[in-house]
């Protein structure tokens, strides 16, 4: 079973649906997007929505299973660090919905076969295991979705305004040739806005981050210093093809202190 939950990348759905068809895999595909949304309204809180699309995950999951007993999840280690006291006194950062985002009670028995190893490790455990470089090199991408990078509350329109201007940041990397020179790259929409002018009118707009980083097991990175002449294009691109946004910034933070997601 695959849900889509209304929170992932531009056409991602069709994507995921495609490439499962080529492993020869039979999986149904579940839209629980307004559900999801639904029980996102007006939440601003990371942690309560974090926790709400866990619960519902779980829920869509059992609703949908047959005879199936086990959920298997792709959880990994700094998932599991970031949200609970592994040993000694670390605090929890955020809880991953994979992790402290469960619910105590499930019917379906909990696998996770990666929860020990760092994303460098799953990689080299794909390519052994034959998977295309194009599906390893995809760039890390949260459980929650773009409900954390919809900073405060989330809705369709919002989530799609991000989508799109996502989707124009990711292609330009990949023909620019640095989307594999980055550990990550995104979009957060800030719930903020900004006064601009386009034409001779003024605007009254979202501002929107774009976030690049550099790493090896996600555990710290360094914020990646792209071409001015590309953010330039990337950010006229957006202001200009994105209706609802007229303000464009580039994130310079590294982990720590900042986390790699805002949210």
């Amino acid at each position: 079973v695959f849900v889509d939950n209304g929170l992932l990348r531009k056409n991602e759905a069709e994507k995921v649906m495609s490439f499962l068809s080529t492993l020869g895999l039979r999986v149904s595909l579940v839209d629980a997007s307004d559900l999801f949304l639904k029980r996102l309204k007006s939440v601003a809180s990371p942690e309560k929505k974090r926790k709400i699309i866990g619960k519902t995950f779980i829920q869509v999951f059992e609703e949908q299973m047959d005879h199936e007993k086990f959920l298997v999840q792709g959880t990994l280690y700094p998932d599991v660090i970031e949200s609970v006291s592994v040993k000694g006194p670390s605090a929890t950062i955020k809880s991953h919905h994979n992790v402290g985002g469960l619910p105590k009670r499930m019917k379906l028995k909990l696998i996770e076969p990666l929860r020990e190893l760092f994303k460098d490790e799953v990689r080299a455990v794909g390519r052994e295991l034959g998977i295309a470089e194009d599906i390893l090199m995809r760039h890390p991408f949260p459980g929650p979705g773009l409900a954390v990078r919809v900073l405060g509350s989330v809705n369709k329109e919002r989530l799609d305004v991000l989508r799109e201007a996502d989707e124009i940041f990711i292609e330009e990397l990949k023909s620019s040739g640095l989307y594999s020179q980055v550990w990550q790259a995104f979009a957060v929409l800030l719930p903020v806005q900004s006064v601009g002018v386009m034409g001779d009118k003024r605007t009254y707009e979202n501002v929107l981050a774009l976030r690049a980083v550099e790493s090896t097991d996600g555990m710290t990175a360094d914020w990646a210093p792209l071409p001015h002449d590309f953010l330039a294009r990337v950010s006229n691109r957006i202001i200009n093809e994105v209706r609802g946004i007229n303000r464009v910034a580039y994130d310079i933070s590294s982990k720590p202190p900042a986390t790699i997601e805002w949210e």
